[in-house]
């Protein structure tokens, strides 16, 4: 991304872009393929170490970032991830830090963020329910929360958790009679069921959570319960900003060697990039990927600065970024040729990626809902 990067944070990006190319090659990438967990936690302990998972807690809490714009070191970590379709927690251990730090008493912040920010401890959110429906401008909540003595209870079905199999700690967002209400949950909190699952992309898992009246202490909300709507709309943010980085990366590292091909594959005599057909291919690939980096690297700015327009640029972001992103590695499949749809080769590991984070966090479709209603309430940027 064309981020104006400190030079801590373009150590903090050649110490990230090492690590992948050490730790996860494509190599690697395709091995997980074949095993439950997705990710090992040696690597995880490793990333954590590099920084992956303090920059959103404050340093008086344990965290701290490279640049003191938390949002936009993390995209540098997502982009170099989106570019090797790399493994890990990233995006869910991030949310969860951020949403701690943000609301929880001093008691679950000391019992949980030494651990996440150490990678010894993986965190997953629970948000999204069956079908992933969306209304208005945040995803439909229909878990519910009840209070009984000093304890709260949660029922209902959480969907598409990523690392839920590998969690230690779930961030369940659910309704109480009051509104929004988040709370933390051990794994092995009694009524919650962790029911594994895959994706199509090679190293990423989600599962889903059963809760029957799942029982933890007052003391596990975060915030004030029935009033967690604007943490919720700043964990999407944040989410999303995370993701669309990511995407990009993908995005332009098969655009990368999809042009490499192209200059190094002949046919007539002539290399296939020199065609005219091919050449205004590449140039609208070419200006959906810095149109893509440009909303990318505007979110993450945005969110840094809690402008009022970061809810927005969300929208603008996943609609723009998910849509045109996708496009991008379709004509790199068709620019490779029959080769492209091929297992041994590479394009379909970034295409698995791009599809995944399309569909999570509100697809396209309800991200232009989601923006018309903000445009309606809020007026025109």
């Amino acid at each position: 991304m064309n981020l104006a990067l400190t030079e801590e944070q373009t150590l903090f990006r050649e110490s990230t872009k090492r690590f992948l190319e050490a730790e996860s090659p494509l190599s690697t990438v395709r091995a997980l393929w074949e095993g439950s967990d997705g990710f090992e936690r040696d690597y995880w302990n490793q990333a954590a170490r590099l920084g992956w998972t303090s920059a959103l807690v404050p340093e008086a809490q344990g965290g701290g970032s490279v640049s003191g714009r938390p949002v936009q070191d993390l995209v540098i970590v997502a982009e170099e991830m989106g570019r090797m379709v790399a493994p890990g927690p990233f995006l869910p251990v991030n949310v969860v830090a951020t949403a701690i730090a943000r609301e929880a008493g001093t008691e679950l912040r000391s019992t949980l963020l030494p651990g996440l920010l150490s990678g010894d401890l993986v965190a997953a959110w629970g948000v999204a329910e069956e079908g992933a429906v969306w209304s208005g401008t945040a995803p439909v909540i229909d878990a519910r929360v009840e209070t009984h003595g000093a304890d709260l209870t949660v029922s209902g079905t959480k969907a598409y958790v990523e690392a839920a199999a590998q969690a230690d700690h779930f961030l369940v967002t659910a309704r109480s009679a009051n509104g929004l209400t988040q709370l933390m949950m051990p794994r092995d909190t009694s009524g919650l069921e962790v029911i594994p699952g895959r994706s199509i992309d090679m190293c990423r898992r989600y599962g889903r959570l059963h809760l029957d009246g799942a029982r933890v202490p007052s003391t596990a909300a975060l915030g004030i319960p029935g009033d967690a709507g604007a943490s919720l709309e700043h964990q999407l943010q944040v989410a999303i900003a995370l993701q669309c980085a990511e995407t990009v990366g993908a995005a332009e590292r098969a655009f990368e060697t999809t042009i490499e091909y192209a200059r190094d594959r002949f046919a007539f005599g002539r290399p296939v990039i020199s065609f005219q057909a091919l050449k205004h291919r590449v140039a609208d690939m070419f200006q959906w990927l810095e149109f893509s980096k440009a909303i990318s690297e505007a979110l993450a700015a945005e969110i840094d600065a809690g402008g009022d327009g970061a809810a927005r640029l969300a929208s603008v972001a996943k609609v723009y970024v998910a849509d045109h992103c996708l496009d991008i590695v379709d004509e790199c499949v068709q620019i490779s040729g029959g080769i492209g749809v091929t297992w041994e080769h590479h394009v379909h590991l970034y295409s698995r990626r791009i599809v995944v984070n399309r569909a999570m966090f509100g697809t396209p479709e309800q991200h232009k809902v989601r923006l018309a209603a903000l445009l309606d309430s809020n007026g025109r940027p």
